[in-house]
C-alpha cells in the first residue's frame, strides 16, 4: 500500500525509532498540534528503549513494525527474513504496544519471499506516497517539508524519520524542525494529519 484509498487526511510516518532525543520531540509537536502518526520502529531500538515504545501509544499514535535489524530484504533469505520481523513484532509487542498490522521494509524493499512472509503473517505491506527524503545529510527543514507536501492530498502517506540510527547524523533534528512546517502547510490546505487507518 502507498496510499489509503478513501481515507480523509494524510497519514504522518515515522521510521527507525525510538530515538531518545528524536521521539520525544516529534511527540511534543504533534502533541501540539493535535495531530497523531504511526511509528515504524526498530525492534534493536525498542529493545534499548522499551518504555519510549509505550509512551508512543500512550500518546495516541500507532506502532508497527519496520524491522529489528535494518538491513535491506533483498539480502535476506526468506528464514533471515522471517526471523527479523519475528523479533522484531516480539520486542514491540512486549514493549506494551498494541499488536502488529503493518509493516514497511527497510529502504522500501521487498523480495518477493519476504512480501510473502509478511502477508502469510496478515500484516499489511505499507510503503508511502510521498516522503521528505530527510535521511540524507544536505537536507534542510525547507527541502523536506516541501518535498513531503509537494501535491498533498487526502489519502497520501508521508515517510519522515525520528531517528538517525541509519542516516545521516543529526538528521532527527532536521526531521524535528520541518514537522511543524509540514502542519502548517496541511493546515492550510484543510488536510488533517492522521494515523494509517487498519
Amino acid at each position: 500500500m502507498r496510499r489509503q484509498e478513501g481515507v480523509e487526511g494524510v497519514a504522518l510516518t515515522f521510521d527507525d525509532g525510538p530515538h531518545p532525543q528524536g521521539t520525544p520531540l516529534v511527540l511534543e509537536i504533534l502533541r501540539e498540534a493535535g495531530a497523531t502518526a504511526t511509528f515504524f520502529l526498530a525492534g534493536e531500538q525498542v529493545e534499548r528503549r522499551p518504555a519510549l515504545a509505550a509512551e508512543i501509544v500512550a500518546a495516541g499514535h500507532r506502532v508497527e513494525l519496520h524491522c529489528h535489524r535494518h538491513r535491506n530484504a533483498l539480502r535476506l533469505t526468506a528464514r533471515q527474513f522471517s526471523e527479523d520481523a519475528e523479533r522484531g513484532r516480539a520486542a514491540i509487542e512486549e514493549a506494551g504496544a498494541q499488536a502488529i498490522a503493518d509493516h514497511r521494509p527497510p529502504y522500501g524493499i521487498y523480495s518477493a519471499a519476504a512480501l510473502r512472509a509478511c502477508r502469510r503473517r496478515g500484516w499489511r505491506p505499507v510503503l508511502w506516497s510521498k516522503w521528505g527524503r530527510d535521511w540524507r545529510g544536505r537536507a534542510t527543514a525547507r527541502s523536506i517539508a516541501r518535498r513531503a507536501t509537494e501535491s498533498v492530498g487526502d489519502g497520501d502517506v508521508v515517510l519522515l524519520h525520528d531517528a538517525d540510527y541509519y542516516s545521516a547524523p543529526g538528521s532527527w533534528a532536521r526531521t524535528a524542525a520541518a514537522l511543524p512546517i509540514i502542519l502548517e502547510e496541511l493546515d492550510s490546505r484543510g488536510l488533517k494529519a492522521i494515523s494509517l487507518r487498519r
